[in-house]
């Protein structure tokens, strides 16, 4: 029977519930974890789970550790020992950096250290693939599946989880119609759905580009702020457009609209790294302060449509080298890399000025 959800709908489910601040739990090797998102924990269900376990401990990324000098001694995460007395506010305010500078002493931090800490780091994945803060408050069970049933909670087998969430994932073609565009009139729709519940992507096909020679393709990760907005804190929509107008000119090209907002941390969390950057940090330091690496895409996405839509060499429109690598690593040719700088003003020097410094870019 095919009723019961498999791994990659666990996960969906267990992204959702962990978004509503429902609490899920975390198997494996003999071990469970009772795992809500700090971000959207309340302080009915932080009493709950203090009734459960007067030792709470919440797990953050090493990032953040940094941030708040505690020790690491989990390799990319750390497990602070949360305060008797602690409460949400407490809480909120160790996951999030925006008031670190207004209450810079969040310690003395405690940190635990030794034994498994495997479901600790697939509970962190799976707070940053629902684009939530990576931290999460987490106790031990002793008997999961009871507790489970008892009140409706998603069970979500830990190496399992990691393994799925860590592969490149099936893209299934949902639709594809002809989309008339001021930058080409002879435009193609396409609609890809991942068979993990994530995000829809999107590729826009200019003309009838041929699948026996290198493609004029662009993989754009979606900017609420640029691309609609026309924020001028980035150079996204600028990119987009211009990257729009080449192909149009060309006759040719596609372009992969890749729903990977905020270098995949999520328009609430880019909000979030917009605020520290007013505060005075650049843009990869806010993404530390937040708990998030420089760049969490995943452009092994680009190079699953490209297959799926029969190309297997492009010339990329791209500054960032990551991505060159990235879709050789793939099976995509990058027969040449042709440059995009456009976009620089006086609100966005500094921001490309850094993504060249630190994140490598060719500008």
């Amino acid at each position: 029977m095919s009723f019961a959800p498999n791994i990659l709908e666990l996960i969906a489910r267990a992204r959702s519930d962990m978004r509503m601040g429902v609490p899920v739990i975390m198997t494996g090797e003999g071990q469970a974890l009772l795992v809500a998102s700090a971000e959207t924990m309340s302080e009915e269900r932080l009493t709950d789970f203090r009734g459960l376990a007067p030792e709470l401990v919440l797990v953050i990324t090493a990032r953040r550790a940094e941030t708040l000098k505690a020790r690491v001694y989990d390799k990319d995460i750390a497990r602070i020992r949360m305060p008797a007395d602690a409460t949400t506010r407490w809480v909120h305010c160790v996951a999030d950096p925006s008031d670190d500078l207004m209450m810079p002493m969040k310690g003395p931090l405690a940190v635990e250290r030794g034994g498994d800490v495997g479901l600790h780091q697939t509970a962190i994945s799976l707070a940053k693939s629902a684009q939530l803060l990576p931290a999460v408050v987490v106790l031990p069970l002793h008997d999961a599946g009871s507790f489970a049933l008892e009140h409706g909670l998603t069970i979500v087998p830990s190496q399992l989880a990691a393994e799925n969430m860590a592969e490149a994932h099936q893209m299934d073609s949902v639709i594809h119609a002809g989309l008339p565009m001021r930058a080409a009139e002879s435009g193609r729709l396409h609609i890809f759905r991942p068979d993990d519940g994530g995000e829809e992507h999107y590729a826009i096909e200019i003309g009838k580009p041929s699948r026996d020679k290198p493609v004029l393709a662009r993989l754009h990760s979606a900017c609420f702020t640029g691309d609609v907005l026309g924020s001028l804190k980035c150079d996204c929509g600028p990119q987009l457009n211009a990257a729009l107008m080449q192909m149009g000119s060309d006759g040719e090209g596609v372009l992969l609209y890749l729903n990977q907002e905020g270098r995949g941390i999520g328009l609430a969390n880019k909000m979030r790294a917009y605020s520290l950057q007013d505060q005075g940090f650049d843009t990869v330091e806010a993404n530390h302060r937040l708990g998030f690496e420089d760049d969490e895409r995943d452009f092994r996405i680009g190079a699953n449509l490209l297959k799926k839509m029969g190309f297997s060499s492009v010339r990329l429109l791209t500054n960032n080298p990551r991505k060159i690598a990235m879709m050789e690593n793939e099976g995509i040719q990058v027969a040449e890399r042709v440059e995009l700088k456009v976009g620089e003003n006086r609100f966005n020097s500094a921001y490309l000025a850094t993504k060249a410094a630190k994140s490598g870019h060719l500008l």
